[in-house]
């Protein structure tokens, strides 16, 4: 299991005054060197929860390609929802798990987690320890199975999706070995530098005291790993914005990430 430890306070502090975060950029940043758990970059308050959203998805698919539901990057190819009203415009394609991962569809999600059903989707998260565990939804609604990580009552810290990564990379979550490696397959891949990343996005609000969404404090995860010969890391990046912006929160997390990667030597 990995345990995050800073390799010099020196050397933290020297990386946190060479890469200041503007204040409409706040959250965290997290990059830690893999396996020894060094960490290379720590701004921010990475240790509050907040929802996951779509960064929800890597670990749906290690249950999903665990449990036999999901059987490779291409199948199954499931049909869109058209009965769903909530389901993007964008969105509105059938799709198999490559595709499902890298245009981040939440109705193919909502399939899956019903297919596997409430008793196996929470026992997964129990057994990934993820986050505070929490898989009820949003009071009242008898939602978790297909909402818990959109916004409602499942929650997770940026250290602890670092750690969740070092037990993925470690194989330590106690499903096959397929699941991992085809989860790893699936996952979208970008640059930074000389750096091959490989990372989902998840993006949302914080939620009003009434439980609506809060169009002007944008939210966005970036979590992941990348690899530049043969160092590799870990990284956790959540954006917490305090007015609104263009596109979306995972947006803007994955390209300040990119860009501090790219920073790395």
């Amino acid at each position: 299991m990995i345990v995050v430890r800073v390799l010099s306070t020196a050397l933290a502090v020297l990386m946190l005054l060479s890469t200041p975060a503007r204040a409409e950029e706040s959250g965290c940043s997290l990059i830690v060197s893999y396996p020894s758990a060094t960490v290379l970059k720590q701004a921010g308050d990475c240790a509050r929860r907040y929802t996951p959203m779509s960064s929800f998805k890597m670990p749906l698919a290690v249950m999903g390609f665990d449990s036999g539901i999901l059987a490779d990057q291409d199948h199954p190819v499931w049909a869109w929802p058209q009965d769903d009203d909530d389901v993007m415009e964008m969105h509105k394609k059938d799709a198999g798990p490559a595709l499902w991962m890298k245009d981040s569809f939440v109705w193919y999600s909502q399939h899956l987690t019903r297919a596997m059903g409430m008793e196996k989707f929470a026992g997964y998260v129990e057994q990934f320890g993820y986050g505070n565990l929490d898989v009820t939804g949003d009071q009242g609604k008898d939602n978790g199975l297909t909402h818990s990580w959109l916004m409602s009552s499942l929650a997770i810290s940026p250290e602890e999706q670092v750690a969740f990564l070092g037990r993925f990379m470690d194989r330590e979550l106690g499903v096959s070995d397929k699941a991992y490696e085809m989860t790893a397959a699936i996952m979208p891949d970008f640059t930074a530098g000389a750096w091959r990343v490989q990372g989902k996005t998840g993006s949302g609000w914080i939620l009003n005291d009434d439980g609506t969404r809060n169009k002007s404090r944008p939210l966005g995860w970036f979590i992941g790993w990348a690899r530049k010969g043969d160092e590799t890391v870990l990284f956790a990046r959540l954006f917490a914005g305090d007015k609104p912006i263009e596109g979306y929160g995972g947006q803007r997390a994955r390209e300040s990430l990119l860009a501090e990667l790219a920073r790395i030597p």
